[in-house]
């Protein structure tokens, strides 16, 4: 197959040339709904000229001026305000049509075969003209389509794209749901395959999708087609050792002399790859056999032995690489089939239970739930994916779960989770809403959707379960629907039945909340856990009410560093009372409370001040409680939820990443720079850790785990600390199993009793804290946990001391020294254009700790910031000023 078109792109599409090879952009033009019927009435002026076709709110984005807000542009485009208008943003409102000019040459249409016009997603009600003869109507954005181009000649032609209102399609009336869904702005969306992104005005910005969100390409003959090797089904798995193989590849002979030809050698080579290099010696080499009646061919394999695939926390994510070798006797051509993994996954429900079994091993699954890396044009390219995924990684998680709240992710976020290690929790895109399963053409249409999108996850070992919605059963059982609407037919009948043909092997649940006598039951099954968090409970309700698997939890207002805070409508200056600060700052539709009135209920309850009073008479300790609140609230309960004998078997906290500058649900902000959240978990979530539990009278427990393939041999270090100095110390030398743990009562090890927990209070407490830090066999902190029996931010504590001196390394990397005079709780940095690898530690007495800080615009028109700046951390009198900065 040539790659010969004008269209051709592998990410969004950019333009055509004309026949003098001129650049002929895409065109951008919106029109009040219904205003002109088809491309024969658009105008020939008022268009405007966009780089690349995607999003409509991506292009407005491309249009807008420096600074500017893309959706003020998207106002301005649009026509007069639709009365009755149903959702709350301009891109729904309106029709927006999307118009390019091409030319093709006689030589990209030569040879056998068609041409055809692929289009692999567009939002959400959309019509394709190609010279004003009209080729597609689509109803779901979540299908494909392949449109074939018959009679294509050379020369000029135009192609136009439009998305019409889903705001005037909300205006039929249709039977109204059996329950509302209140997080959703119009209830008929439900009839609508779209997502809810841009549709909730509580939690996501107003860039609702509207446009072509995925590639458009035309795909035309060329001289020299050859065989064409359509998307192949390739099948792993692990039983026992062996690992097991079905593949199958669509063939089709480009040309009449390949038709008339005996049929190629097909032959599949699989190679083991290590780190992305291939190795050159495959570990088998099998001959595809053709089906009878059917352009397709097929083998199974069988691999006596094979390197399984893990999460990265509990082994090796061994990938092996498909490769076709196909010789039709004229040439010999290869085609890359990607990667594949061999695992066994198994879901324990037994007794309520949800455990996750990879290769027979139970596994504690933690992580996030995903958000697009791009709100605005949902895209990301490879490079990207692997960032943002091995930075998941590296704070000790093992699953992300994209969530049927917002959109399928690319082929390229899905592979760098399987070379990473990295679990996903994959949703079909239903949330919340009363489905209308019973209408034929939306079902049909759902069927179509469902099995597309299996056949892109079904070669990902990363793939380890399929969900089908987002809190749908739970949101009808809290709405008052009865028992037998719990459980819809589509969730429980067509696709779990889907799932099992074209997935075997990976399990399937119904709904992120399920399992139990109510959907939203913490004890059985899965659920989404906010007693600690929305609903204000107190912390002990971290262990009392320990979910089973919490699908979503810990949802706070955390707040960003304040880089992130500088982006927001007035800068670092805007307080949290303002609506700059609102627009970012998450809340429930109708709630007469946000995230940031739970964000503050904690920091009253962890430090004793009032957060009202905090506002307005000193900000900026308001923000750093709020930072530290949230930090220690997620760490202390994840670190609950993660003990040997705790019930709870996994935990998504609700959002990696925010959607938009502000004070969001993500650990992360919107451009991927760590919250506070991020590091306090990243202490907790590694695979081989310590974890302190605070067991009352019976003392402190410390918790060692080695969730690694091979024995740890390691040494335990426990101090007990007084203001300035340690009042005990002690070492254990320690050899763990493989995914072993063990538990180690630290009263026990002391020569002498100690009331750690201040659980007697016969008392004054005599310390101040006991930390523990498990040390590798080469003496490298592998994991350090403290426990604060007085609490972290506990008032009349002795002021702190602390100094902090800058050493510049290049290329816009420093490294700060810290030394401690005294215990110091919370230790971080206030860098302007700098962002530290580790901060919101806790320093010992005598400490001395060395931390990397990084420019956080390293572009090449970018001055590298000078390292001017201060640590902070609650018990100091004042900010430390960082010496030795440039």
């Amino acid at each position: 197959m040539s790659e010969p078109s004008a269209l051709r792109a592998p990410s969004l599409m950019p333009g055509s040339v004309d026949e003098h090879g001129e650049p002929s952009p895409w065109r951008l033009i919106a029109s009040a709904p219904g205003q002109w019927a088809g491309p024969d009435e658009l105008p020939a002026t008022g268009w405007q000229a966009v780089d690349r076709l995607g999003t409509v709110a991506a292009m407005l984005r491309g249009l807008a001026p420096a600074g500017a807000d893309w959706s003020v542009v998207a106002q301005r485009m649009t026509a007069a305000p639709v009365a009755g208008a149903a959702l709350g943003n301009a891109l729904d409102a309106a029709d927006w049509w999307m118009a390019l000019d091409l030319f093709l040459r006689a030589d990209e249409l030569a040879g056998a075969g068609g041409a055809r016009l692929e289009l692999d997603g567009l939002a959400t009600l959309a019509e394709v003209w190609l010279d004003g003869r009209r080729l597609l109507d689509s109803r779901n954005m979540f299908v494909a389509h392949a449109v074939p181009l018959d009679g294509l000649t050379p020369g000029r032609h135009r192609l136009v794209i439009v998305a019409r209102s889903l705001d005037a399609a909300l205006q039929q009336r249709r039977p109204r749901p059996r329950w509302r869904a209140p997080m959703i702005e119009h209830q008929q969306l439900r009839w609508w395959r779209t997502s809810v992104l841009g549709r909730t005005p509580g939690w996501s910005p107003p860039a609702a999708p509207v446009g072509a969100w995925r590639d458009v390409r035309l795909v035309l003959p060329g001289a020299s087609p050859g065989w064409q090797v359509g998307p192949a089904r390739l099948q792993a798995w692990l039983d026992g050792a062996e690992g097991r193989l079905d593949i199958e590849v669509p063939l089709q002979a480009g040309g009449a002399d390949l038709r008339a030809a005996p049929p190629p050698v097909v032959e599949l080579l699989l190679t083991r790859e290590r780190h992305t290099l291939v190795e050159e010696d495959p570990v088998a080499r099998v001959l595809l056999q053709p089906e009878a009646g059917r352009a397709c061919w097929r083998t199974r394999l069988r691999l006596p032995v094979v390197d399984p695939w893990w999460p990265h926390t509990h082994g090796e994510p061994a990938l092996y690489r498909a490769t076709l070798r196909l010789d039709d006797g004229m040439q010999v051509t290869f085609t890359d089939l990607g990667c594949i993994g061999f695992r066994r996954v198994e879901v324990d429900t037994d007794g309520g239970d949800f455990r996750v079994r990879i290769n027979g091993q139970p596994v504690f699954c933690r992580g996030a739930c995903w958000t697009p890396l791009d709100v605005v044009g949902l895209r990301a390219t490879p490079d990207q994916h692997e960032a943002a995924v091995a930075q998941v990684c590296a704070t000790g998680m093992n699953m992300v779960r994209v969530a049927g709240t917002m959109v399928y992710e690319e082929a390229s976020f899905h592979a760098a989770c399987d070379r990473a290690g990295l679990m996903v929790w994959q949703e079909f895109m239903f949330a919340n809403m009363d489905f209308p399963h019973d209408d034929e053409a939306w079902r049909r249409s759902v069927e179509t959707e469902a099995r597309q999108q299996l056949g892109h996850w079904q070669s990902h070992p990363c793939v380890v379960l399929v969900c089908g919605n987002s809190e749908v059963g739970q949101q009808a059982a809290m709405w008052g629907a009865p028992r037998a609407d719990w459980e819809p037919a589509l969730f429980h009948e067509t696709l779990p039945a889907l799932v099992g043909e074209v997935l075997p092997g990976t399990p399937y649940w119904p709904s992120s909340a399920h399992g139990g006598a109510f959907p939203h039951a913490p004890d059985s099954g899965t659920t989404s856990a906010y007693a600690v968090g929305a609903y204000l409970r107190p912390l002990e309700d971290a262990r009392r009410l320990a979910p089973r698997f919490a699908t979503e939890c810990l949802a706070f207002a955390n707040v960003p560093p304040a880089a992130t805070l500088s982006r927001l409508r007035g800068g670092t200056g805007v307080r949290v009372t303002h609506p700059a600060w609102k627009e970012g700052s998450p809340r429930d539709l109708g709630a007469g409370w946000d995230f940031d009135d739970v964000r503050d209920h904690y920091l009253e309850l962890l430090s004793g001040e009032s957060a009202r009073t905090l506002r307005y008479s000193d900000h900026d300790r308001y923000l750093m409680l709020s930072r530290i609140t949230t930090a220690e609230v997620m760490a202390a309960a994840m670190a609950e939820w993660r003990l040997p004998g705790s019930a709870c078997r996994g935990a998504l906290v609700w959002w990696l990443r925010d959607l938009r500058p502000g004070a969001g649900w993500g650990l992360l902000d919107d451009r991927g720079l760590p919250k506070s959240v991020c590091h306090a978990l990243r202490r907790v979530l590694q695979p081989q850790a310590v974890l302190l539990a605070d067991e009352g009278h019976s003392g402190l427990v410390a918790h060692v785990i080695n969730e690694g393939p091979q024995p740890l041999q390691a040494r335990l270090r426990l101090d007990v600390w007084r203001q300035r100095s340690a009042l005990e110390s002690l070492g254990i030398d320690l050899e763990l199993a493989a995914h072993g743990h063990a538990a180690i009562p630290v009263a026990a090890s002391l020569d002498r009793w100690i009331d750690l927990t201040w659980a007697h209070r016969f008392g004054p407490r005599g310390h101040e804290a006991v930390s523990a830090r498990l040390l590798g066999a080469d003496g490298r902190t592998l994991s350090e946990h403290w426990h604060f029996p007085g609490g972290l931010l506990r008032p009349g504590r002795e002021a702190a001391q602390l100094q902090a001196d800058a050493q510049a390394l290049g290329h816009g990397v420093a490294e700060v020294t810290l030394r401690a005079e005294t215990l110091c709780p919370a230790v971080h940095f206030d860098v302007p254009g700098w962002v530290a690898d580790d901060e919101f530690f806790h320093l010992a007495p005598g400490e001395t700790r060395a931390v990397r800080l990084r420019a956080i615009d390293l572009a090449p028109s970018k001055r590298i910031p000078p390292l001017r700046g201060c640590a902070l951390a609650p018990g100091l009198s004042g900010p430390v000023v960082i010496k030795g900065g440039t």
